[in-house]
């Protein structure tokens, strides 16, 4: 397997997939609406085919005029696009497509169970009304719901697989969620930290996610799913704590419950990367297939030094900060 089809491509997990599979010497076209630049217009590897990701049958004519084997679908965000893709591709007349690979998201899970597994912990319900909302309340069962579609095409013969991350983190992040703890260390000595700092909110490397993503297309097997985080776990105190020994600053982590964020109008969830509730993914069945992650340290260092691109500014404002700050008499 040599060709590959990635609709996206230009952003952020998109951009890492195409630069990992041209490492594994991949040609590689894009199929976009040209709406982000494109960071490979000069790399004589790299292809791209403009069009509308809803545009199914362009989707197909782009996939039969690469000839590609595997397509990757790295922004399908509502289960009709699936859908329609999945069945577009297996209808291609004279190519076969030996992979299309689907990323869906830990947020599918509609079950706090540590870890939560392929196959046992249940998927999150998703509603017609759901199906087609574009609120972050919905994100979830979308996702969920793009999950059953590669089922389904599976079963009728079409070789859908889907990769399961948690909240990824890396350059070329535009969330600003890993950053939100990357610019505290740099510019405060004080951290405000929600709960006791041991909370669980598994967290998965970018890098990890496209060599999963590349290793599915070529050992997965039709209809299964694969989740994917980080092979080391990791507390929020751990995390901040692991960014400020790479950064080389000495910070102080200052741990508050919500009765005492409650001071400064703040509300837990407001902290990116926070979970009331340990969130964690097992990968052992990823694993199975020679997937071969990253070390976290590894993974930390290339985020804090690669570019970021944030567009949201997450977490709670630094002067609801100082004013819990002040009722702790610090």
């Amino acid at each position: 397997m040599d060709r590959a089809l990635v609709i996206g491509g230009t952003r952020f997990i998109g951009r890492h997939l195409v630069e990992e599979l041209l490492a594994h010497d991949y040609e590689v076209t894009l199929f976009n609406r040209g709406k982000h630049p494109n960071p490979f217009t000069d790399h004589e590897g790299v292809h791209r085919v403009k069009g509308d990701r809803t545009s199914w049958v362009a989707v197909a004519e782009a996939a039969r005029e690469a000839e590609a084997q595997a397509v990757f679908d790295t922004v399908a965000y509502y289960p009709g696009e699936v859908e329609q893709t999945t069945r577009a591709l297996s209808n291609i007349e004279g190519h076969d497509i030996e992979s299309y690979v689907y990323i869906s998201s830990g947020d599918a899970y509609g079950v706090d169970e540590i870890p939560k597994r392929e196959g046992e912990t249940p998927l999150r319900p998703c509603s017609d009304e759901q199906a087609v909302d574009d609120s972050a309340e919905t994100y979830g069962p979308r996702k969920a719901e793009g999950d059953r579609q590669v089922f389904t095409a599976a079963e009728h013969g079409f070789p859908a697989m889907s990769v399961r991350p948690t909240i990824v983190y890396g350059s070329h992040d535009y969330t600003g969620r890993f950053e939100y703890w990357v610019d505290r260390v740099r510019e405060h000595d004080r951290i405000l930290v929600p709960g006791d700092g041991t909370n669980i909110h598994h967290i998965v490397a970018v890098e990890n996610v496209v060599r999963a993503l590349r290793t599915v297309a070529e050992e997965g097997e039709a209809g299964e799913v694969y989740n994917v985080g980080d092979r080391r776990v990791l507390t929020l105190g751990e995390t901040i704590e692991t960014i400020a020994e790479i950064l080389n600053e000495d910070v102080e982590l200052v741990t508050a419950s919500a009765r005492e964020l409650a001071q400064g109008d703040i509300d837990p969830t407001a902290f990116p990367l926070y979970n009331p509730n340990p969130h964690i993914l097992s990968t052992e069945k990823l694993s199975a297939l020679g997937w071969e992650p990253l070390d976290p340290r590894s993974a930390f260092e290339n985020a804090i030094e690669g570019s970021v691109e944030p567009e949201r500014d997450p977490g709670p404002p630094r002067e609801d900060e100082q004013r819990v700050f002040e009722e702790l008499g610090l």
